[in-house]
């Protein structure tokens, strides 16, 4: 669910094109949003991961906290894989594009 949030509220304000094309802020905003969505889902990954080490290996984890947590890193998963294929989606409807 924070990567819903973060992608939702970090993306910045439309604003109209100009002439000249993008600055090269503009240019890495995208890049940066999608490094930090990835490091999040591949965080949440590690975390489920950590506590299913600590269930099973060495029987001190909390079997509710435990699903919560590969719950967690399944859905956010799950949503980046959306997202990717949207996106790819997207780029191969450009590239059928007749100029």
């Amino acid at each position: 669910m924070s990567v819903i949030r973060s992608i939702d509220l970090n993306l910045p304000k439309a604003t109209p094109a100009s002439p000249a094309g993008p600055t090269g802020a503009q240019k890495g905003d995208f890049n940066a949003h999608l490094k930090n969505a990835l490091g999040e889902v591949n965080e949440l990954q590690q975390q489920a991961e950590q506590a299913i080490q600590q269930l099973a290996g060495e029987g001190k984890g909390d079997l509710q906290e435990t699903m919560i947590a590969i719950e967690k890193a399944d859905v956010s998963f799950r949503l980046m894989m959306q997202i990717r294929n949207k996106v790819l989606e997207a780029y191969q409807e450009i590239m059928r594009m007749q100029v």
